[in-house]
């Protein structure tokens, strides 16, 4: 008998993983936002991108992925920069 990957906690990894990652992004996004609200410019797309960062670690591949590789592949690079993985 060969000794398998818990995707359980592979899933739970990653998302800490995620977590850890978008720290980061929200302190850009909160410095962005002071600066248009400074200039009554819109915060429409700078609060979709923190709602995005906040939905991350409950996404759906995540939830699907039938093994390391998948999981993996569930890195938002657009949203989270570097993978951690690469």
């Amino acid at each position: 008998m060969g000794f398998g990957i818990d995707m359980a906690k592979a899933r739970e990894i990653h998302k800490d993983k995620i977590r850890f990652a978008r720290t980061e992004k929200f302190k850009e996004l909160d410095v962005e936002f002071t600066k248009a609200l400074e200039a009554g410019a819109s915060t429409t797309d700078i609060a979709a991108k923190r709602q995005a960062l906040r939905d991350a670690p409950a996404d759906s591949g995540i939830a699907a992925a039938s093994d390391t590789d998948a999981l993996k592949a569930q890195w938002k690079t657009d949203l989270l920069g570097t993978s951690p993985y690469s």
